[in-house]
C-alpha cells in the first residue's frame, strides 16, 4: 500500500472556523473518502473523487500559503492509511497541526503534537454505533472532544458521556449546535442553565461565508 500518496478533495487557506484555534489563518488540507455518513455532513463532496498527489507536492502547496497553522480534514482523514505519514511531516515543517477526526477509526497513530479534533457521533448523527471508545484512552490535554448537537436526545447523551467517561478532565470538550436543526441560542442556556464545564461552539467560517466550499 502506498503511503506516500494521498487522495486531496482540496487544499485552500481560510480563517479556522471551529476548535481551539478559531480564527487564525489556516491551510486546510481536506483527504478525499469518509466511511461514515452522518446527516449532518457538509462535506458530501469529498465522499469521492479527489486528485492523488504526493506527500512532498501537498507540503510545497501548505507552505506557499505562509502559515502556522494547517488543519487536516476530511471526509474521514485517517482513512486513508498515508495521513499519519502527512501529519508528521507538517509538524517537521514547522506548522501547528490539527486533526478533525469523526473517532470512529484508531487514533494512537497519530503523532503526539497534532491536536486532534474528534467529533464524538451523537445518537441523531445516524453515526453513533460506528465511535471508537477506546480512543479516549489515547487523548491527551491538548486534544478536543467535539459533539454536535442536534435536539435534546442529542445533549443529555452528551452529558452522559462527559460523565462516564470524565471528559472534561482529560481534554477542553465542544458543544456545537448543527447548523439550522438546533437553535444555538437554546443550546447556550442550557449548557449555563447546567453548568457545563464545555466550550459552546459556533461555526465562525458559516457565519463569515455559508455553505461555500473551500472556505
Amino acid at each position: 500500500m502506498v503511503l506516500d500518496k494521498l487522495r486531496i478533495t482540496e487544499i485552500f487557506l481560510s480563517l479556522q472556523g471551529e476548535s481551539r484555534s478559531v480564527g487564525w489563518p489556516t491551510v486546510f488540507v481536506r483527504l478525499t473518502g469518509c466511511p461514515l455518513r452522518c446527516v449532518y455532513c457538509d462535506t458530501t463532496y469529498a465522499f469521492s473523487g479527489g486528485e492523488s498527489r504526493t506527500i512532498d507536492d501537498i507540503l510545497e502547496q501548505v507552505r506557499s500559503y505562509q502559515t502556522r497553522h494547517v488543519c487536516v480534514t476530511g471526509g474521514e482523514p485517517l482513512a486513508q492509511p498515508g495521513c499519519t505519514t502527512l501529519l508528521r511531516a507538517l509538524v517537521k515543517q514547522g506548522h501547528e497541526v490539527s486533526l478533525e477526526t469523526s473517532g470512529a477509526l484508531d487514533i494512537s497513530a497519530v503523532d503526539r503534537r497534532v491536536t486532534k479534533v474528534i467529533d464524538l457521533k451523537t445518537p441523531s448523527s445516524g453515526e453513533m454505533g460506528r465511535n471508537l471508545y477506546a480512543n479516549i484512552d489515547h487523548l491527551l490535554p491538548t486534544d478536543q472532544i467535539k459533539f454536535v448537537i442536534m435536539n435534546e436526545l442529542d445533549y443529555q447523551w452528551a452529558m452522559g458521556m462527559l460523565e462516564k467517561f470524565r471528559l472534561t478532565e482529560r481534554c477542553e470538550v465542544l458543544f456545537s449546535p448543527a447548523m439550522r436543526v438546533q437553535d444555538p441560542t437554546e443550546l447556550a442556556e442550557k449548557i449555563l442553565a447546567d453548568r457545563l464545564p464545555v466550550r459552546f461552539q459556533l461555526q465562525l467560517h458559516k457565519i463569515l461565508w455559508g455553505d461555500v466550499q473551500g472556505r
